[in-house]
């Protein structure tokens, strides 16, 4: 009996480990919704509340929800360049990115570099937090393939834009266009469309507006590559039909500066980030 009692113990020790991360990848949002419905807050926005009250502060995000067509479309190119060149290809995942990202955290034993998609990096904005744990890594892989099952890839690219992060506090892209440069999204020119996507990377360490060396080069490497992209029209109406050609690996993923300036510095998401969900 004290042998069948141990037993007994372990094996619902066991089931708890098997039950709890099974009930942890279960648990889904319900990505259909998005279809009609713009998410009125994300998990991005709540961890950065929680952070700045840790800190004593309170903050209040900036946020004003627009329709892609409302976006300037160098803004979109920027974007588009700058994070996901191969967007319009790909069902969720750049195989080629997440090899380069593997080659660069096996040689520093760390992950300095992560080659998520628009579509991955949504996911994890509206739902998740940045832990690097399997578990964790897994959901945003399950949300990824819905978001890209169920809508389209001009509604994941205005869910993006209108999420993303832009500096502190400020969330979204018409935000941001008023907050830097006091216009609205609409009419951001070539050049403040590529300082704002050069940010993206780590944009409460950054700043559109803020000059340094390395920040140059990103923003000419952006410039000289834009007029790669090739789009059968002009109008921000069509621009689910841009092509990026074949420009698959963005320079700046294979130039290890550029992943050791992300990883100088106060990392985004340093300040007691959740490990879960």
């Amino acid at each position: 009996m004290l042998i069948w009692g141990r037993l007994n113990w372990l094996a619902r020790i066991v089931l708890v480990c098997l039950i709890g991360p099974s009930l942890y990848l279960c648990w889904l949002p319900y990505v259909p919704r998005l279809k009609t419905q713009n998410p009125q807050t994300t998990s991005l926005i709540h961890r950065r509340i929680r952070q700045a009250q840790k800190k004593g502060r309170e903050l209040k995000p900036k946020r004003v929800w627009v329709n892609l067509g409302s976006i300037s479309p160098n803004l979109v190119h920027a974007v588009l360049l700058a994070e996901d060149d191969t967007f319009y290809q790909h069902s969720g995942f750049d195989f080629d990115q997440i090899k380069i990202a593997f080659q660069i955290n096996w040689q520093r034993k760390k992950f300095a570099y992560g080659g998520s998609t628009l579509t991955q990096q949504l996911a994890r904005t509206l739902y998740l937090s940045p832990s690097k744990n399997i578990l964790r890594k897994l959901k945003e892989a399950i949300i990824t393939v819905w978001l890209e099952t169920v809508l389209t890839k001009r509604r994941i690219l205005e869910l993006y834009l209108n999420c993303v992060e832009w500096g502190d506090g400020i969330f979204g892209i018409e935000a941001a266009a008023r907050h830097y440069y006091g216009k609205s999204a609409s009419v951001l020119s070539t050049e403040e469309s590529v300082a704002l996507a050069s940010i993206l990377p780590s944009p409460r360490k950054w700043s559109p507006l803020r000059e340094t060396p390395f920040m140059r080069r990103r923003r000419a490497n952006l410039i000289s590559r834009m007029p790669q992209i090739k789009a059968p029209e002009t109008s921000a109406v069509s621009i689910s039909s841009i092509s990026m050609g074949n420009n698959k690996l963005p320079p700046q993923t294979n130039n290890q500066s550029f992943v050791n300036e992300i990883e100088s510095g106060p990392a985004d998401d340093e300040e007691g980030s959740p490990e879960s969900p």
